[in-house]
């Protein structure tokens, strides 16, 4: 069996958009006519550019390939073009494929990709929602700085069974961070941390989401103002590129620090774990470098002690991949979803991504377990050239 196809699909996300402005899908064709969905999680470049990437890679190193190869075709792409070093584009790329490679793999033997990995460790996947507008009540992004309306809606999502809650006060970001949290930004966290948990109580963990925004002593700053009403972590509370620095920011607060969205392969995450630096880790399998690499991070995390809780903030391809990574993993502790996956990414599949009560129920069919539905994807063409996710250009004062 040889890999002898590529298609490369660029989703318009329609809005409300949560999830990104676009997902961008790649499916693989075997010579025996088994096809394989995966995507690309990268917004370094517009999508018109990582798909002719996508291709170039494609051409260089997967026609024609044995899609059980994966080890082989990582370390070639890993080092294409003399590098040998983590590139968040070139293993964005090589995230898609590799997930779809798998998806092959699954499909080819009958199974699902967790009894590939290890096999199955966890029944049910407990998941967590960030805190979105209820569009039915015509709100809207303003909920995100309304502390009040913030804790409502965690108060909703608890009795549609959600036991946790992520929500990010402390924007925007910019370009320019790290700072220093203004006096009005350090208040408006305290209020909303202090109104959710009057709100949920004890039947759901906050998880306080940050972008990188903050200096050391501002991100302990903030801290100071999370720690008495417990949340579970303290996501991302300085830039990535400097572990040793987030490892001062997790020896100073009570609160678990949480990171890796950003992060590519083993490499960078081996630095966090060293450094002592976060014991949360959430890696995007659609950048990180895909399944099998995510693995591996994860077996260093297990010896570290440290848990893992796969992010999400792009299409239900990567949802599903984390579903069949978290199934498979002793140290998994929750799973990001967008909502309850309804929406849009339930119309992007031809077979909804199962939520109940709170908790995400792994398929049992071979592969990632799910089925593009290719008539809706080529129906919202993305026909923009905006990033997946932009920055402030200028300064946050």
């Amino acid at each position: 069996m040889k890999i002898r196809d590529l298609q490369t699909f660029v989703v318009g996300n329609p809005p409300p958009g949560y999830g990104g402005r676009y997902f961008l899908f790649v499916k693989l064709t075997t010579d025996t006519g088994i096809s394989g969905i995966g995507e690309v999680y990268c917004a370094t470049f517009g999508p018109r550019v990582m798909e002719a990437a996508i291709k170039d890679v494609f051409e260089r190193y997967v026609l024609g390939m044995d899609p059980f190869h994966i080890e082989k075709l990582w370390r070639q792409t890993y080092g294409s073009g003399y590098t040998l070093r983590p590139d968040a584009t070139l293993i964005g790329v090589l995230s898609g494929i590799e997930i779809a490679l798998w998806d092959i793999k699954g499909k080819a033997t009958g199974k699902p990709v967790y009894e590939l990995l290890g096999g199955k460790v966890h029944e049910r996947l407990r998941s967590y929602t960030y805190i979105y507008p209820d569009e039915s009540k015509g709100e809207d992004s303003s909920i995100y700085w309304n502390a009040e309306l913030s804790a409502e809606r965690a108060a909703q999502y608890v009795k549609l069974g959600f036991t946790a809650v992520k929500f990010d006060p402390a924007a925007p970001y910019s370009a320019f961070d790290p700072r220093q949290p203004s006096l009005e930004s350090l208040a408006l966290c305290e209020k909303f941390v202090r109104l959710i948990r009057e709100a949920v109580g004890t039947k759901a963990d906050m998880l306080f989401g940050t972008h990188g925004q903050f200096t050391v002593s501002g991100a302990l700053r903030l801290a100071r103002k999370l720690e008495p009403y417990d949340p579970l972590w303290f996501e991302e509370p300085t830039p990535p590129e400097m572990p040793e620095e987030m490892a001062l920011v997790a020896r100073g607060t009570s609160i678990p620090i949480a990171t890796g969205e950003r992060l590519v392969t083993k490499y960078e995450f081996a630095r966090v774990l060293e450094c002592r630096a976060a014991s949360i880790l959430q890696m995007a399998l659609g950048r990180v470098g895909g399944l099998m690499e995510a693995k591996k991070i994860a077996a260093m995390a297990e010896a570290h002690y440290a848990q893992i809780a796969p992010h999400l903030y792009c299409g239900p391809v990567e949802a599903a991949a984390n579903i069949q990574y978290g199934a498979s993993l002793p140290n998994f502790l929750i799973l990001e979803s967008i909502q309850t996956f309804d929406g849009f990414y339930a119309k992007l599949l031809k077979k909804p991504i199962r939520w109940e009560e709170g908790f995400v129920i792994p398929p049992t069919e071979p592969g990632l377990g799910i089925e593009l539905d290719e008539a809706v994807a080529l129906a919202h063409p993305y026909t923009d050239n905006r990033l997946h996710l932009e920055m402030n250009s200028e300064p946050v004062l």
